[in-house]
């Protein structure tokens, strides 16, 4: 009897010990939850410290465009140069409708900045010949009635070159636009156009060969 009476003692301890074991166990699961909660959110915080920083220094990055044109003068320049992508656009998807009313639209354009710059007496003489060359042809379009695209691109490549020439001469600055040039254009003499994006969509070819091309400067 003194002997079972002993070994129940012993029992017991050995219970609360494995009651103590477990519930050890149990609070380093728990405390290890808090840490990795805690790091997860200290992790998105710097995720979102990082994003953040990141916004603010695109906004830093993208300067207002201009030029030595005023204010005004650089935005018309700039909504002269987005009819002009409409008018590549059509020449990408091959649409000689939509080429003929783009260059319609581009030629009044270019016909409304030029009697703004009238009032520009430094700037104006020299950029007269590119805007009569953008008014010529842009109406020349018109006239080709060509279903097939290939002639109003021949004209496209005209207004391409003298549009450029006069971004550069008024000296345009971040006005996210690329210079992009076709190798393969017209018998490989060549080609080049304006674009709004890096990627190569290819105003001679169309379809035929869309990704030709590469980006040869940016204003």
């Amino acid at each position: 009897m003194q002997d079972a009476q002993a070994i129940i003692p012993v029992s017991k301890l050995y219970f609360c010990m494995e009651i103590l074991s477990f519930m050890r166990i149990i609070y380093i699961v728990f405390i290890a939850c808090i840490a990795g909660l805690t790091g997860c959110n200290n992790g998105n915080s710097a995720q979102g410290t990082a994003k953040a920083d990141s916004t603010a220094g695109s906004a830093v990055k993208k300067a207002p465009a201009h030029s030595k044109l005023s204010d005004e003068g650089t935005q018309q320049l700039l909504t002269l140069v987005s009819k002009y992508y409409e008018l590549k656009n059509a020449l990408v998807a091959t649409k000689a409708a939509r080429a003929d009313s783009a260059a319609t639209q581009l030629a009044a354009t270019a016909m409304s900045m030029q009697a703004f710059l009238q009032k520009d007496s430094a700037n104006a003489p020299a950029l007269k010949p590119y805007m009569d060359t953008i008014i010529g042809e842009s109406k020349a379009i018109n006239d080709l009635k060509d279903e097939t695209c290939e002639k109003q691109r021949i004209v496209f490549e005209v207004i391409s070159r003298d549009v450029y020439a006069m971004l550069k001469n008024v000296d345009l600055k971040n006005g996210g636009i690329y210079h992009e040039f076709c190798p393969m254009a017209f018998n490989e003499k060549g080609a080049y156009w304006l674009s709004s994006e890096s990627e190569i969509l290819n105003p001679y070819f169309g379809k035929k060969m869309l990704e030709c091309g590469e980006v040869t400067d940016s204003m």
